[in-house]
């Protein structure tokens, strides 16, 4: 076959949160030759630095690919916006930093679906090769790894409040939730390095990049995969507007997310041959799975009014907010070096359940939506989130370019289980926030308001008010079964020297933020890759 354009041993397409780890870890023995390809541009923006204004990165409109979900039918037709990082960090350069794996059951779900290596102990040793955490040590976590983790110092008198109102009716502490225990309320870890975001592409990416054997390419979309007899042989990409071939000797690995992975595949042909003819696409290969399998965490934000001025809207005056940005951004210090969210954790919302169904979570100030809305007020608020949707959406490609962007539909609160879930968190979010030792901040319900009381009531509120989360997962489903996507090697069906690493291939959803799993997952796919053996599986007692 003639090849006319750059070769390279392997090709990483999508510099996000398992890109930048792939390009570290199959760069690092100097051996391969590796490209790393990035529709976007460098991480030099200041609100991806700055830990304080990660909800101001989350919309910043040049560092985003700007996604807008279809009508939710269940949601009183709202289409909200979906945002993912289209710059090198991908999403971990705009995301909330907090490091959660996930519940052990999560994981070891997986294994007994047939996935070998992907239980618990198994992924692990992954999860600990990457953490370099700062005041944590022991079985489960690691201090080496070159992803800097802190745990936050939860100073404002408020965290202490709710920490104490969730105790005294009847919620447990927990100080460390990716530990031997998940479920209780207690102070989070987060991504920090020196009051700083700490990105995969700050932990991973930069140390590698002067690697003689790393190339690096931003503004360059990959546009489909090239495939010669039943393999991936390269791909198509349009680089700052010019269009080239690239080819690899051995693997591409599709590491694009969740949206970005199913829309390459679908554009090369791969997928539901009646979804690609529709978007005028010949298929190459059948594989229905392929944008599938939607999922994400859904949340809401009961809003109050805050009787003292210990909140944040003190730094909405603009000379204190230029302050704290320059003190965080010149000096490594002050109140915009760490993100106010800093308390919360693993509910359960019935009694007879093995594991925590929501993530409940406490900000000494209220969000900016309501802020935005003419609210602006001292007041607080306590977000929280279904662990385990039972619902299943769908993203399709809507045309034959890349330029398009995909149709996406979660389907959210499309099973009963799931408004159950919404409902019965209310219900228990509200208790905390009742509770005697918030009694002297608590001014009042904002959102919902009181009235709001019935099952019916609340259901509305939810779906009038619901929104992302920001982690969807699972279009390149991960399965044992023929059916699934990409096999427990992260290989794609059908295709030889193609695999996808990122939250697209999860099976089903963790039980917490999806950044710190999506490393974990480009650890292992790095080793399979370079043909490593496993790390050593740990083995440790059960959780009680």
């Amino acid at each position: 076959m003639e090849r006319i354009g750059e070769e390279f041993d392997f090709i990483v397409v999508g510099a996000g949160s398992a890109g930048c780890v792939l390009a570290n870890r199959l760069s690092e023995d100097g051996q391969h030759r590796v490209l790393l390809i990035e529709a976007g541009g460098r991480d030099t923006n200041f609100f991806t630095k700055i830990p304080l204004t990660a909800g101001l990165a989350y919309y910043w409109k040049a560092i985003n690919w700007n996604y807008e979900i279809a009508p939710q039918l269940h949601m009183d037709d709202r289409s909200v916006a979906w945002p993912r990082g289209k710059l090198l960090g991908g999403s971990s350069s705009i995301n909330g930093m907090m490091y959660m794996r996930g519940h052990r059951a999560d994981y070891d779900g997986w294994r007994q679906m047939g996935l070998d290596g992907w239980g618990y102990e198994d992924v692990l040793p992954y999860f600990k090769r990457s953490e370099g955490h700062v005041d944590r040590s022991g079985p489960y976590h690691g201090t080496d790894g070159p992803f800097r983790v802190v745990t936050a110092k939860a100073e404002n008198e408020l965290y202490g409040a709710f920490l104490r109102s969730a105790a005294q009716v009847g919620h447990p502490l927990n100080d460390d939730h990716n530990g031997a225990e998940q479920e209780g309320l207690g102070s989070y870890d987060f991504n920090i390095r020196d009051g700083r975001r700490e990105s995969t592409a700050t932990a991973f990416l930069r140390p590698a990049e002067g690697r003689a054997n790393l190339d690096v390419w931003t503004r360059t979309q990959a546009e489909r995969l090239i495939i010669k007899n039943g393999r991936a042989a390269g791909l198509a990409v349009n680089r700052s507007g010019a269009r080239q071939n690239v080819f690899a000797r051995r693997d591409v690995v599709l590491s694009s997310g969740a949206l970005g992975s199913p829309q390459i595949l679908e554009l090369s042909g791969i997928g539901d041959p009646e979804v690609l003819k529709a978007a005028g696409v010949a298929p190459v290969l059948e594989l229905p799975s392929v944008g599938t399998n939607l999922h994400d965490h859904l949340g809401v934000y009961l809003t109050y009014k805050c009787a003292k001025p210990v909140t944040l809207y003190g730094f909405f005056r603009p000379d204190r907010a230029a302050l704290a940005g320059l003190q965080a951004l010149f000096l490594r210090r002050g109140p915009a070096t760490s993100v106010p969210l800093e308390v919360g954790g693993f509910l359960r919302t019935r009694s007879d359940l093995e594991t925590p169904d929501i993530h409940i979570t406490f900000v000494p100030g209220l969000n900016l939506e309501t802020t935005q809305k003419g609210q602006g007020q001292h007041g607080y608020l306590i977000n929280f989130y279904q662990l385990r949707p039972v619902s299943r959406g769908t993203t399709h490609i809507n045309g034959p370019k890349a330029s398009e962007p995909p149709r996406i539909d979660p389907a959210y609160l499309a099973d009963p289980a799931d408004v159950q879930c919404m409902r019965d968190g209310v219900r228990l979010a509200r208790e905390i926030g009742a509770a005697a030792p918030l009694a002297d901040y608590n001014a009042g319900e904002i959102s919902p308001k009181r009235e709001v009381e019935s099952d019916d009531d609340i259901d509305a509120w939810v779906r009038a008010s619901a929104n992302t989360i920001f982690h969807p997962v699972g279009t390149c489903r991960m399965g044992a079964d023929d059916a699934s996507v990409v096999d427990a090697e992260l290989k794609v069906r059908g295709v030889d020297g193609l695999r996808v690493a990122d939250a697209s291939v999860m099976p089903a959803i963790v039980g917490g933020n999806t950044s710190a799993p999506t490393i974990m997952i480009a650890e292992k796919c790095a080793d399979m890759m370079l043909g490593e053996p496993p790390l050593p599986r740990v083995e440790l007692a059960a959780a009680s």
